[in-house]
């Protein structure tokens, strides 16, 4: 059953008009009134947030416009499908498409958020409307991957900023919650990433749908010294995924998966 993001209001019994872009999809799929799809409308805007019950409802399409689509709305089933872990992945922006890459992949393993940074050495560079249309496009990606993996929830991408900018007004997790903060590292004798996890969270008495990681991850050619030693002072704590020397979107990946 093709699966849509319908961000409005979906309660059961009600008719509604798909959104253009949800529209869009059922009119390529081809279907007729009498098919039926599935809607979630949980998750945040690339401008906003969007309140939802959460889970999926199963829908009924009735009427085929040109470029509309109406349906009816049947059964909500409370079904999810999230991490356990709440982990919010900041990552200096790999050059080309690779970003948009990334931004698929974290939807599909499960991100609850993803904060684009500049650093030092990042070659992607972004600012004003530019920025904006960025922001609004990787939301779209982790929408498109949202409805591809069974996932109902859509990962908050936030505004585009600068990694100084980000640790002085953004970087911190109330440490009464249970978050931690982590920075993937290449510094010798750093501790693993899933063994500090698991030092830290061994020591936490509060349940696990309070605890949350802030990942940090550095651009292509990692991040300055100076860098470093500034979201150390935010309580970001250094961490290795191992010997090897990893591509940029590749080490922020690999840190998710293990942490989800």
């Amino acid at each position: 059953m093709p699966r849509l993001y319908c961000p409005l209001p979906l309660v059961c019994g009600s008719t509604l008009d798909l959104p253009a872009a949800a529209a869009r999809h059922v009119q390529v799929l081809r279907l007729q009134p009498g098919d039926t799809v599935t809607l979630f409308n949980c998750g945040a805007g690339w401008d906003g947030p969007m309140q939802s019950p959460g889970g999926e409802f199963s829908a009924t399409v009735t009427a085929m416009g040109r470029s509309s689509v109406q349906v009816r709305v049947d059964t909500h089933h409370a079904t999810e499908r999230e991490a356990a872990r709440a982990v919010h992945l900041a990552v200096c922006m790999p050059a080309n498409e690779r970003m948009d890459w990334l931004v698929e992949k974290a939807t599909e393993l499960g991100v609850a958020s993803i904060q684009p940074l500049m650093s030092e050495r990042s070659v992607l560079r972004l600012s004003g409307d530019r920025a904006t249309k960025k922001q609004q496009h990787w939301h779209s990606v982790a929408v498109s991957a949202c409805e591809q993996c069974g996932g109902n929830r859509v990962p908050l991408v936030h505004p585009v900023s600068s990694l100084a900018a980000w640790l002085k007004t953004g970087a911190a997790v109330d440490p009464a919650s249970g978050g931690q903060r982590l920075l993937l590292a290449l510094q010798d004798k750093t501790m693993p990433l899933r063994e500090a996890v698991d030092v830290a969270e061994a020591g936490i008495s509060l349940p696990e749908a309070n605890r949350s990681v802030t990942l940090l991850s550095g651009p292509e050619g990692g991040l300055s010294r100076t860098e470093e030693a500034a979201a150390m002072d935010c309580g970001f704590a250094p961490v290795s995924l191992g010997a090897r020397v990893l591509r940029a979107e590749t080490a922020a990946l690999v840190g998710l998966a293990l942490l989800v």
